[in-house]
């Protein structure tokens, strides 16, 4: 069974140490699955576990239009999250005999049963998997698009794994600012063979659909069912005191 959570904290700090409270909630006592949703009120840049500041985000441009930076705990690059972004987030039990056994297997499983949900909302489009765990939509037809430049990327995703449990992650563009995407990241230090080195403006796109019906979909989906009523709080309100509002973390690889 996979409980479902709506819930929003009011600091980007408590919301991504959300996720990283209920994968070591659930490895330390097992229990039902989870989806989760959330939705920042306000932009802030999130670099992966491994991402340098220097190599990814355009510190000056943040400043200016007071944007914080975070460090999240799972892989992959560096993201602007902010108003118009539904994130969502899967802790899921690990066994050995499922394709959640493997790094690869939970990304290609996991990625197909999102495909499979946006594609029931945006019928019109052929969602594709990209790179390893990138959502896009042709680009035919869209703003900006230029002739060989096949897909734009609406939702980028990471995971973390701990022994039973792992947690999967990401968020989907419905109706970002995607200006302000270049003003705070540098062009990436690492890019998936299908952005061509497009600039971001170029590459991402809104899918201009309501939260509600994601939501739905990812539900149906998932199978997510029965709300998960008593989120572990206390672990979320500690972790982001001791470790997501802290410089030592959010800084962490910092280059003098």
């Amino acid at each position: 069974m996979i409980n479902f959570l709506d819930l929003t904290f009011p600091t980007p700090a408590e919301n991504l140490a959300c996720d990283e409270a209920l994968l070591d909630w659930r490895e330390e006592n097992g229990g039902d699955e989870i989806l989760r949703f959330w939705e920042s009120a306000e932009p802030f840049v999130v670099v992966g576990y491994a991402n340098t500041i220097e190599a990814e985000v355009q510190a000056p441009g943040c400043e200016s239009a007071a944007v914080p930076i975070f460090r999240r705990c799972s892989g992959g690059g560096t993201v602007l999250q902010g108003p118009g972004c539904l994130n969502y987030t899967l802790i899921l039990r690990i066994t050995d005999s499922s394709p959640l056994a493997t790094i690869s297997g939970a990304n290609k499983f996991i990625m197909e049963r999102n495909r499979v949900a946006i594609q029931s909302v945006l019928r019109d489009s052929a969602i594709q998997i990209q790179g390893c765990t990138d959502l896009a939509i042709p680009a035919t037809g869209l703003p900006g698009a230029h002739s060989g430049r096949a897909f734009r990327k609406f939702s980028g995703n990471s995971q973390r794994r701990h022994k039973n449990f792992l947690l999967f992650h990401g968020t989907f563009l419905l109706d970002f600012d995607l200006a302000l995407v270049g003003k705070c990241l540098k062009f990436p230090s690492r890019q998936p063979e299908y952005r061509e080195h497009r600039s971001h403006n170029d590459f991402l796109v809104n899918l201009n659909l309501s939260p509600v019906d994601v939501k739905n979909a990812l539900r149906k989906v998932w199978n997510a069912r029965e709300a998960l009523v008593q989120p572990p709080l206390d672990r979320v309100s500690q972790l982001a005191r001791e470790k997501y509002e802290k410089p030592e973390w959010n800084r962490k690889f910092f280059r003098l």
